[in-house]
């Protein structure tokens, strides 16, 4: 469980964040939605620490993250996992490197562990016999689900995606979804997503926390945002062909 206790941050004189208090739970799809620039991005960042926060506290199961000093923080750092927008593959390591490159940082393990180790990650992704690969070589989704692989390489307890569907057509964006979902009962893990794409908000939101402007405006289920009366919301929702449509459709139902 990851707890947001009053954060804030600060650019200069700018307010990014304010007084964003929140728990994301174990076990479920935590989602982030929130127009561009509404703080969704900076609040994933300063999770993990990327970017300092002006005040209140990020916890980590009872322990206060940002209190922790540089040592401390690495620590929990190997228990996370995390899902950069455009996967982030290094170009110049193949496949199996990249999949293995949190085993050589943070595991004294064997060069055959480490394999051993990889092939098992990438099997559960569906990605067998593209060890020797490079990035270039690969389509989208397959470098989405082999940083998925390198993401659970360590067993995290915990997994932050910045739009994992980013550049994703819908199809392989549904099995990117179901993989996160999949992966995040699993292994029980804490899974944050921060996210625009109003399919993964109605297929595996299990919280959504809506932000607006650099605070909380809404928090609740896939189901609860059909019915949300919050004006925010319903535009941001509204703005998405998918969500018009549903919430349209759902109107409908409700007046047969």
């Amino acid at each position: 469980m990851i707890k947001v206790k009053d954060i804030g941050v600060r650019f200069g004189k700018k307010t990014i964040l304010h007084d964003v208090s929140t728990t994301f739970e174990r076990g479920k799809t935590n989602l982030i939605i929130g127009r561009s620039g509404s703080g969704k991005t900076v609040l994933l960042k300063s999770i993990i620490g990327l970017v300092t926060v002006t005040q209140g506290d990020i916890i980590f199961d009872n322990v206060v993250f940002n209190n922790l000093n540089f040592m401390a923080q690495k620590e929990i750092r190997k228990e996370i996992g995390m899902i950069f927008q455009g996967s982030a593959l290094f170009d110049s390591m193949d496949v199996e490197k990249n999949v293995m490159f949190p085993l050589d940082m943070f595991t004294r393990m064997t060069l055959e562990e480490k394999r051993q180790r990889v092939n098992c990650c990438l099997r559960r992704v569906n990605l067998e016999k593209v060890n020797k690969l490079q990035p270039s070589e690969l389509s989208g989704g397959m470098k989405k689900r082999v940083a998925i692989a390198r993401a659970i390489a360590l067993n995290p307890k915990y997994l932050l995606c910045d739009e994992p569907n980013s550049g994703l057509d819908p199809q392989t964006s549904i099995v990117i979804d179901n993989l996160i979902k999949e992966i995040t009962i699993e292994y029980n893990m804490t899974t944050i997503i921060n996210t625009h794409d109003m399919n993964s908000v109605l297929e595996i939101g299990d919280k959504v926390t809506f932000i607006y402007e650099g605070g909380i405006e809404w928090e609740g289920t896939k189901d609860d945002i059909l019915y949300s009366c919050n004006k925010h919301l319903d535009e941001f929702v509204f703005a998405s062909k998918l969500g018009k449509k549903i919430k349209v459709s759902s109107v409908r139902a409700e007046e047969g």
